[in-house]
């Protein structure tokens, strides 16, 4: 393994999600002119037996809103993928979904259905909110897709479980859209603490923040839409079929709020233990794979957005994990412009990465700390840990195209988004319960 001393310059380019790296030219000798010859003489028998590149995997998006169009765009871009069709409700996000797919032959549907009985669909890319995650996933399965969902899984254990179950029941490849899975960082992270490099972990300290203003508070926007060129609410309503998204939610008079900002409302999802925390969580798992902490005590509030969303715009989560004599401590805020990237702290040293979960790809190990650093005492890295000294690696997406084509697991695959679902839903039965939960092995459940 191969790591920067400090007093090393740092690279500048990084190799990875698709960088090209190109070998340096050498000078040609006796001897490589005479390998050279060799190699075009044999050249047909070598082609010969030379496979050919699968077929692109034919992917159906539905979904094309915010994470749904960027999904689009990276698809769109893809060798290894062909977007032949595209389901939303709303016809804006239809049309920029289309477009975005780089196939003039894409169909386009409104009701996700006739995308699943689409022959030409082999596997589904479902960027919805979250409260449809379940029954998409559940009937897509019954349609033969292979499914890439995005993060968080879904809104309750049943759920979770359901879903679970019919996917490794009917072998169903299934990856759940957490990108920094592909890091080399997290494995060689990993490696390393299990290999003592800075004794016992007995603290993950992670966080989610965000630089918000009362103008553009966080999910208080629309889509891709400039703040100031905010779309009428009455076109909006006839653009859209409401019935459609709100699907199992109870039924109400169409909102222009909680269709822009379903992220603020109980209802639609799971609040930033959903969404950012789920980050942190992946990150932790892919790191440690300690697997459901044992309990969960959690608080959060409105402390600076009081524009009516039910969500708290602060939360705050700890987590136990008894046989690891560990805990977890996440943070996360809408006003500030912090950050707080995963840091391991182990009994001999740290381990710090250079940004919050799926963008952490590097980390640098400090021995332990001075007594008292505030006395001017530097605390250097000992070691870090640079992605431009390692080969490229795939995308989490075509980490998934290459399992639907081989039939293999994916990196984030349904066990892992299980283990994902529990942790982050614990979380948020302990702040409605306002007391501290645990996690029941014996019957999958939280008491």
């Amino acid at each position: 393994m191969t790591y920067l001393n400090r007093t090393e310059s740092m690279p500048k380019s990084r190799k990875g999600y698709g960088d090209q790296v190109m070998n340096e030219s050498k000078g040609i000798t006796r001897r490589t002119m005479l390998a050279a010859t060799a190699a075009a003489i044999t050249a047909p028998t070598i082609l010969s037996s030379v496979k050919a590149a699968p077929d692109p995997v034919r992917l159906g998006h539905i979904g094309a809103g915010v994470r749904g169009w960027d999904l689009l765009q990276h698809t769109g871009s893809l060798k290894s993928a062909q977007v032949v069709a595209v389901c939303d409700v709303y016809k804006p996000h239809l049309e920029r979904g289309l477009k975005a797919a780089r196939n003039p032959e894409a169909k386009g549907y409104t009701n996700y259905h006739d995308l699943l009985n689409d022959p030409q669909v082999e596997a589904v890319v479902i960027a919805t909110p979250d409260h449809w995650h379940e029954q998409m996933v559940l009937d897509a399965v019954a349609a033969g897709k292979a499914i890439y969902c995005e993060k968080g899984l879904t809104t309750s254990i049943a759920a979770a479980k359901r879903m679970r179950d019919a996917v490794k029941n009917s072998n169903t490849v299934f990856q759940l859209g957490h990108q920094g899975r592909q890091y080399p960082s997290t494995e060689e992270a990993g490696r390393l603490m299990r290999e003592g490099a800075i004794g016992p972990v007995t603290l993950v300290h992670t966080g989610r923040v965000f630089n918000g203003t009362r103008e553009r508070a966080p999910w208080r926007w629309y889509g891709y839409y400039n703040i100031y060129d905010r779309p009428d609410p009455v076109q909006v309503a006839k653009d859209v079929d409401w019935e459609a998204w709100l699907g199992s939610c109870p039924s109400i008079d169409f909102n222009e709020e909680h269709f822009w900002h379903w992220r603020c409302y109980w209802a639609y999802g799971t609040g930033q233990a959903g969404d950012l925390l789920s980050h942190e969580l992946d990150h932790v798992q892919s790191v440690l794979r300690w697997g459901i902490p044992d309990s969960c005590v959690c608080s959060g509030h409105n402390a600076f957005y009081h524009d009516g969303r039910e969500v708290p715009d602060t939360w705050l989560a700890q987590y136990t994990f008894e046989k690891e004599d560990a805990m977890l401590l996440f943070e996360g805020c809408m006003n500030s412009t912090r950050e707080q990237p995963p840091e391991y702290i182990g009994r001999e040293g740290r381990i710090i990465f250079n940004g919050i979960g799926q963008d952490a790809n590097r980390f640098y190990v400090y021995p332990d700390a001075p007594p008292y650093p505030h006395l001017g005492r530097e605390l250097k890295p000992k070691q870090v840990f640079d992605p431009a000294e390692h080969e490229n690696w795939p995308t989490h997406m075509e980490d998934f195209l290459q399992c639907v084509r081989s039939g293999g697991t994916p990196r984030c695959n349904i066990d892992e988004a299980f283990i994902e679902a529990a942790t982050l839903l614990m979380s948020v039965e302990a702040y409605h319960q306002k007391r501290q939960v645990r996690w029941d092995a014996q019957i999958e459940a939280i008491v």
